[in-house]
């Protein structure tokens, strides 16, 4: 199958939501490379500490919920802005970066995560 970007963002999107919803060793088996960059300092580098970060957060937190909504993509990277929602009414916009090597895999990852305020000086939503 050709590395396209509509396949990149299908996958970036199947891969955040595969791991998000407790199952962060299959997602990184289907969809990363050889090697993973992070980039959150939450979370430590490479397959194993991703796994880790995920498995702890879904078990911590196994209602949480996330939407997807809108994918990006241009040449071998893919951003995708989500609205998650956590226990208690606690939610978050997250916009995402994931670098795709030449064989279609995630090998990097970059995000920034803010909580959506109650009040809005705008009235606009964050999406």
């Amino acid at each position: 199958m050709p590395n396209t970007l509509e396949t990149n963002k299908s996958n970036a999107i199947a891969f955040y939501q595969m791991a998000y919803e407790g199952n962060p060793r299959k997602a990184t088996e289907l969809y990363t490379g050889a090697h993973y960059i992070q980039h959150n300092p939450a979370v430590g580098d490479g397959k194993e500490a991703f796994i880790s970060y995920f498995e702890k957060m879904h078990a911590e937190y196994p209602d949480k919920s996330i939407q997807f909504v809108r994918a990006i993509a241009e040449g071998d990277l893919v951003s995708l802005h989500t609205h998650q929602v956590w226990p208690d009414d606690d939610q978050y916009v997250t916009m995402d970066f994931f670098r795709f090597d030449e064989h279609g895999k995630i090998v990097e990852h970059w995000d920034a995560i803010q909580q959506i305020p109650r009040v809005s000086a705008n009235g606009n939503t964050m999406y």
